[in-house]
């Protein structure tokens, strides 16, 4: 479980442990660098800034300038890539894998607020105004990142305010959906969240029908969808039983029936 605040995001919450060895490698750069270091940081940062919509704006040499202060994460799944309440919080940006913010309320219960993919960014709030981040970045698949210090970010944003201007548009386009998230909880049952949900994941086609995966445990995507693990449970069966899905182990599930889904979505 992610602990609250801390006053060192170098250190992991509750154990008061040195950090791990890819926290090292994420908070610093060895005091000397082989070129293949460097090329492969480069590498990471490049790949970061061509995938992220916020860089895309910038001229080739400008995203090179981007690149060259990325400084590359690996993180295992389970592992934070940043505390909630953490000191110097990171900017950042998913390259590869997916990452849950988990917010633990004073109630001691966690609630998941969002979840990234690839090309998405977290830690912009603490990057622009100094603040503590209200929520912990968790990785839930073994995530490859880039992050930047505030001090780089500030920089970057004096000579390229454009990056600025966008984020300011994702930022609203969050917020949109956070108010819509809202308004479903307290206006839609959880049937209809849950159809909801399901249609917005990626699917593949399969024989009897479309087969989607869960990106997280149940009771997180409860609690993305504002409910209880056991709420959402009764909501699968309840479609199970109607053969609208198929539930196929703890993560894998099969619409069988997209349009019941979609009227499911509707009630």
């Amino acid at each position: 479980m992610v602990s609250a605040a801390s006053d060192d995001w170098l250190r992991l919450a509750g154990r008061g442990r040195p950090p791990t060895a890819w926290i090292r490698r994420a908070c610093a750069r060895p005091a000397t660098w082989t070129r293949a270091g460097l090329a492969y940081t480069r590498l990471m940062g490049d790949n970061c800034v061509a995938h992220v919509p916020i860089f895309r704006g910038l001229t080739d040499d400008q995203q090179s300038a981007v690149a060259g202060l990325a400084r590359p994460l690996h993180v295992r799944a389970g592992e934070p890539l940043y505390l909630q309440g953490a000191r110097d919080a990171p900017l950042i940006v998913l390259h590869t894998g997916s990452v849950k913010l988990v917010r633990l309320g004073r109630d001691g219960k966690e609630r998941v607020t969002r979840v990234l993919g690839p090309g998405d960014f977290s830690g912009e709030a603490s990057l622009l105004t100094g603040a503590r981040p209200d929520h912990a970045a968790v990785a839930v698949a073994d995530t490859v990142a880039c992050s930047f210090r505030r001090v780089d970010f500030a920089s970057l944003l004096g000579r390229h305010p454009q990056i600025g201007l966008t984020m300011m548009g994702v930022l609203s386009q969050r917020l949109a959906q956070s108010q819509d998230l809202l308004d479903q909880v307290t206006s839609r049952p959880v049937g209809a969240r849950l159809a909801d949900y399901l249609l917005g994941l990626e699917a593949e086609r399969h024989p009897l029908g479309l087969k989607v995966t869960l990106p997280l445990p149940k009771k997180d995507v409860a609690s993305l969808l504002g409910t209880t693990p056991e709420s959402l449970s009764r909501a699968l069966a309840k479609l199970a039983e109607r053969a609208v899905v198929q539930l196929d182990g703890p993560a894998g599930i099969t619409i069988l029936d997209a349009d019941a889904l979609e009227l499911a979505a509707q009630e």
